[in-house]
């Protein structure tokens, strides 16, 4: 998992200027949709094609293919290519541990509400 440590100096923790909250804003985004989220969570697992991506986020490939362009521009996800297919995978330990958050989170409120 990434160190957060290795960030800390670069920013005031206190204060978030609006381009960066915007930037922020623009990249949670990528996780409002369900589609989205269960593709990043397949590439948890190790690089995939497109076809596996869609088998495994229960999603068309075409559906698949434009939410990993649009992950891609957001650099959630980063590609290879592996003779005449594309793989994706998540861009780095980053997504990977937002992802871990976010679940954990979700899961500490919900404990908390039960």
């Amino acid at each position: 998992m990434p160190d957060a440590s290795l960030h800390a100096e670069l920013r005031d923790e206190a204060t978030l200027g609006e381009t960066e909250a915007e930037a922020i804003s623009e990249l949670m985004q990528a996780l409002a949709t369900p589609s989205r989220v269960r593709l990043l969570y397949a590439l948890r697992t190790g690089e995939a094609s497109v076809n596996e991506l869609a088998v495994l986020a229960d999603v068309t490939p075409s559906a698949t293919s434009q939410q990993l362009r649009i992950l891609r521009h957001l650099r959630f996800v980063a590609t290879r290519r592996d003779g005449r297919s594309i793989l994706y995978r998540l861009h780095d330990g980053h997504v990977a541990a937002l992802l871990d958050e976010v679940r954990n989170h979700l899961d500490h409120t919900e404990r908390a509400e039960a």
